[in-house]
């Protein structure tokens, strides 16, 4: 005998309630419709359900052991219902974002973490790449959002980008690099130490070699390439090296007293940092809700790095 689980549940909520107003309230019922069910649920099964003349309704053993099944599928019911809402007001699902290394590492994975701790049910799926690739993977339904340093978008990109911050790029050394000492360090001064060069396929890359040649230099004097940010970091904290960084990036190693900028000003890039998302996609609410939090976030830290880079980059 095939039995409705429909049914099954209403039973399980009136015998978890003890009365048939309060089971059809808590499935949302009216109360006609779920006496209705258990009247013919008995008569079907030709066995009574619940003790006659008891209040609030007992079940007797067999209505027990029926709505023992409707609680499982009560509780999957709720839980389901708990899941979707959740998903609806972005509090839960999957969020996969794409971004350049050094803004990953340096800033936007603290930034996950803080999210997730007022949305502990959203898994954060980072992956790293600049924007050629970042690009592709967006067109390819890969990522959901990339953040990364960008300049303008091709006519008919199919894109959209949120600028979240300035670019502004500084050379970056440890906190005791001879440079440090001189009361006004000069571009010339720079050229007497080796480089350390940022991942290749990194615009900073070519900012490296354009900052460099304007300083007159003929040749570059890379002495470490290709290391991850923390990679980059360890080795400026025991060399005389120099590497061009995002300031943001450097503000974001203060407290670690590590590296620091150099207080020189240099051409920064025609650049910002910036969400891209694809116009035609369809966005989880848990997407916009870390978007909107990014921006929030990079809204306050703005103002912090502006401070800094006038106290430390430009002594005012």
């Amino acid at each position: 005998m095939k039995i409705d689980e429909r049914h099954l549940i209403q039973l399980a909520a009136v015998v978890k309630t003890g009365g048939v107003t309060e089971g059809a309230a808590l499935l949302g019922l009216a109360q006609p419709a779920v006496s209705r069910t258990l009247s013919m649920l008995e008569k079907r099964l030709g066995e009574p359900l619940f003790v006659r003349g008891r209040r609030p309704l007992q079940p007797t053993g067999f209505g027990l052991a029926l709505a023992e099944h409707g609680f499982v599928m009560l509780a999957a019911s709720r839980k389901a219902s708990d899941l979707v809402e959740s998903f609806r007001v972005g509090k839960s699902g999957v969020v996969r974002v794409g971004g350049t290394p050094f803004f990953m590492d340096g800033l936007i994975a603290g930034i996950c973490a803080e999210f997730q701790s007022s949305h502990p049910d959203v898994r954060i799926d980072q992956s790293y790449g600049y924007f050629p690739d970042l690009r592709a993977a967006l067109k390819a339904d890969q990522i959901d959002l990339a953040i990364c340093p960008i300049d303008i978008l091709d006519e008919g990109s199919g894109l959209e980008f949120q600028q979240i911050l300035p670019g502004r790029n500084v050379v970056a050394c440890r906190v005791t690099h001879p440079l440090l000492l001189k009361r006004r360090p000069q571009p010339s001064h720079l050229l007497e130490y080796p480089w350390v060069a940022p991942p290749p396929g990194s615009p900073l890359l070519a900012d490296l070699r354009a900052l460099l040649l304007s300083f007159g230099a003929t040749e570059l004097k890379i002495r470490y390439s290709g290391g991850s940010l923390m990679a980059v970091i360890n080795y400026l904290k025991t060399a005389d090296a120099l590497t061009i960084m995002p300031h943001s990036v450097v503000f974001a190693q203060r407290k670690d007293k590590s590296i620091t900028a150099l207080p020189i000003t240099i051409p920064h890039p025609e650049r910002a940092l910036a969400i891209l998302s694809r116009v035609d996609a369809h966005r989880s609410p848990a997407v916009d809700q870390f978007a909107t939090f990014v921006r929030s976030g990079f809204e306050s830290l703005r103002h912090l790095i502006k401070r800094h880079e006038e106290a430390v980059v430009w002594g005012l």
